[in-house]
């Protein structure tokens, strides 16, 4: 099986990322070429016609790729962004845009690579603001912390998208994204000795395309 590999030109050691990614627990790269989201119907889709993700596609989360910042949303347009590695100090704010709905609001996130199927090979970058991504990205920043102090040849985490949920009083059920991990990899696309992979055979299924 051919892996992902992710380039560690300048990348500062690897033993690095445990810190900095414990830095998610109190504060909740390069982008990728789509924008990747989960939308309020559970469906994980990418780009302007946003389309589905394959359920058994299988992503590289480049660890070194973990941001924070701020981001400031006008009526469905973004007004401002500044974001920042996660190693580094929160960006400071000056007056959020005039038309900002919200003010600054805080975002995390990082970038990703689908290793199979269809999209195989095509990156992604995931933000978000909400409070339930937050904590999902949190929790897969501070797994891969605990794997960096375990094991520090394989910090590369490969994840299944998928979905939980939970009952707003208000809004009903609201979907949150989940960062289901498979395995871990080294930087070089090498991978850990592991029990021979089941592969499933998956039905056949056309790609949907979500409506805005």
């Amino acid at each position: 099986m051919q892996l992902t590999t992710f380039s560690s030109a300048n990348l500062p050691a690897v033993s690095t990322l445990s810190t900095a990614l414990r830095a998610l627990e109190k504060d909740v790269g390069p982008a990728g070429t789509v924008i990747l989201k989960m939308d309020k119907t559970g469906h994980w889709v990418f780009g302007a016609d946003q389309t589905e993700v394959e359920d058994d596609a299988t992503w590289a989360v480049n660890p070194y790729s973990f941001v924070h910042g701020f981001i400031a949303w006008g009526d469905g347009e973004v007004l401002g962004e500044k974001m920042t590695g996660i190693t580094n100090p929160l960006p400071e704010l000056d007056a959020a845009p005039a038309n900002a709905k919200r003010g600054w609001e805080m975002q995390i996130g990082m970038s990703l690579k689908c290793r199979t199927g269809g999209d195989k090979d095509m990156e992604a970058r995931f933000t978000t603001t909400s409070v339930g991504g937050k904590k999902s990205v949190q929790t897969l920043g501070i797994a891969i912390a605990t794997q960096v102090d375990k094991d520090p040849s394989k910090p590369v985490p490969v994840v299944r998208l998928k979905k939980d949920h939970y009952t707003h009083k208000s809004y009903g059920r609201i979907y949150t994204p989940v960062f289901e991990i498979i395995e871990w990899v080294g930087m070089d696309g090498a991978e850990e000795a592991a029990e021979p992979e089941v592969v499933e055979e998956a039905a056949p299924a056309g790609r949907r395309r979500r409506a805005a």
